[in-house]
């Protein structure tokens, strides 16, 4: 017993370690002056409190517009996805079709295709549909993943049989029982699975770099590349600043749902 709980205690301190204090060393050098920030970076509480790096940050860059593109690009990615993973994991789930187990195959096989391989032939389709420098252009490539697929056709197979098969005695339609009978009972999953995937679409960054050119369509990771730079040096402050901003919702959204995140995948919520 004394062993479990030495390692529980270790893995807490690793946890906390790990990802709670460079959030706070995050939010403090945001509030530090440029010369504090190189000479206290480690000082959790600024010496010199300020901040500027905020209203400067607000006067540089259209913040609320590039907060609305990237909420907007992700919220877009999040329902694509979700709807077309419960749909294709429905029809697999409720249809039998010859090549059913080839295509699920094949799904599952597109989770181990390098981006680089797929980057440049979407690049051209978005190219070749006038969707550059357009949010619509980072988020259409982004509207299927079969990670989702899997986990919902998991969580599907747990309902029982015998509650679809008494649906459609009483000849309730496969739309009804999709919407009334097999939405409610996913509801943990589709919350912790679509704020996984709002998560990842909101710090996606390579994409984005290849489709946004104008900086009035960015979002918010790529503008954070501005201050941060190899040759012409890093505005520690308002790098920090920015990334304050862009980790306040995805950690506001992590913190509600956090128990469907950590639970609700290996649970289909049924008692």
């Amino acid at each position: 017993m004394l062993k479990k709980i030495n390692l529980w205690h270790v893995l807490l301190i690793m946890l906390v370690l790990g990802a709670v204090v460079p959030i706070l060393f995050m939010i403090s050098n945001s509030f530090k002056t440029l010369r504090d920030s190189y000479t206290t970076m480690l000082n959790l509480i600024p010496i010199h409190p300020t901040v500027n790096n905020y209203l400067l940050l607000n006067k540089q860059i259209n913040l609320l517009g590039l907060t609305w593109n990237t909420f907007f690009m992700a919220t877009i990615v999040t329902i694509g996805k979700l709807l077309t993973g419960l749909l294709t994991a429905y029809a697999f789930r409720s249809y039998q079709f010859k090549g059913k187990i080839i295509i699920y195959l094949l799904f599952v096989a597109t989770i181990f295709v390098p981006f680089t391989i797929v980057m440049i032939p979407n690049y051209l389709v978005i190219s070749k549909l006038g969707l550059l420098n357009n949010i619509l252009g980072v988020a259409l490539p982004q509207l299927c993943d079969a990670t989702g697929i899997m986990i919902f056709l998991k969580t599907m197979e747990k309902i029982p049989n015998t509650l679809i098969d008494a649906a459609k005695i009483d000849d309730i339609p496969n739309r009804k029982i999709f919407f009334n009978i097999v939405i409610p009972i996913l509801k943990p999953s589709i919350v912790s699975v679509g704020a996984i995937f709002f998560i990842n679409s909101w710090n996606e960054y390579v994409w984005p770099t290849l489709i946004l050119k104008d900086k009035a369509s960015f979002t918010l990771p790529l503008a954070l590349q501005n201050y941060i730079s190899s040759e012409g040096g890093t505005n520690f402050p308002l790098a920090m600043a920015l990334w304050t901003i862009m980790v306040i919702l995805p950690l506001i959204i992590y913190l509600i749902f956090q128990k469907y995140i950590l639970n609700s995948i290996s649970n289909s919520g049924l008692k």
